[in-house]
């Protein structure tokens, strides 16, 4: 159901990332922040960088953003425990996570606009329709969508859902998912700190292997064991998020963020991290 990393297997159906126009790219808490709870500046500059270059080439980039509530917490000097706190740390961490962008892009000579979404805006038809709509507008003018979860005023991506209650979206990984479904995307990237799908946790199996390709509806034979310290999805939500963009058409890269010049790897169509094909067309 799945395989090992063949560089040449996996290639071919890559190939046609380089022709993706719309990309949505999710960058991971890790990717964000260091250890510490810092925005780690050159990576964010050198990721960035790529984005520009993409806009300046007619592709529409969109980001779904991580790392409001590190921020937060590391600017007020606390660990988040309650809800309250974890609320306050993103209301905080929310702004100086935008003016990274904001700051940026604009050396770059683009514009980044802010995006809080909240599961309504989904749920809700009219609301959905406005986003899309707002979505749509900025891309045509050359801004660069910057998304996340209205933490503030939206509890569901930082507690765990209610028994019987199944959430739209839970966190970032599923809210890009969705996002690049509504959109139509051509290719969903979700970059963290783990450099593909494996068969094993990695850091607890020595002979977990990493997995080029996922075909579509595969029953994955893995262990998900583990996740995130600072992040709140892990590679269950990974994984999960994969299946809703894969469905919806959009086919998905999950690869390290931690890796120089990454986007610039998988639109190339090189080997790198875990593809999870999409529906085949009609399916």
């Amino acid at each position: 159901m799945h395989q090992a990393l063949d560089r040449t297997h996996a290639s071919a159906h890559r190939m046609a990332f380089h022709g993706a126009r719309r990309i949505v790219v999710k960058l991971g808490t890790q990717v964000v922040l260091d250890a510490e709870g810092q925005p780690v500046l050159s990576r964010l500059y050198g990721l960035m960088e790529t984005v520009a270059e993409l806009r300046r080439r007619g592709t529409q980039p969109v980001l779904v953003s991580s790392g409001a509530v590190g921020l937060g917490a590391r600017q007020l000097g606390v660990k988040p425990g309650g809800m309250a706190q974890k609320q306050a740390c993103a209301a905080v961490g929310q702004g100086k996570l935008m003016s990274i962008y904001q700051e940026g892009f604009a050396r770059m000579g683009l514009c980044a606009a802010q995006v809080l979404l909240t599961e309504d805006d989904f749920a809700d038809p009219l609301r959905h329709a406005n986003l899309r709509h707002t979505l749509d507008t900025l891309l045509e003018l050359g801004a660069i969508p910057v998304l996340n979860e209205n933490d503030t005023v939206s509890t569901l991506e930082l507690e765990r859902p209610s028994p019987g209650r199944t959430p739209i979206f839970s966190d970032n990984d599923h809210l890009s998912a969705l996002v690049a479904a509504h959109l139509e995307a051509d290719l969903l990237v979700l970059l963290s700190d783990v450099s593909a799908l494996h068969t094993g946790n990695p850091g607890l199996d020595p002979e977990a292997t990493p997995l080029a390709e996922v075909a579509f509806g595969a029953d994955l034979q893995v262990n998900l064991e583990g996740t995130s310290e600072r992040g709140r999805g892990g590679m269950v939500s990974k994984v999960e998020a994969a299946r809703v963009a894969a469905r919806a058409g959009v086919p998905v890269v999950l690869a390290s963020g931690l890796v120089p010049r990454i986007l610039d790897q998988i639109l190339a169509g090189e080997p790198v991290g875990t593809h999870f094909l999409a529906a085949p067309k009609g399916a």
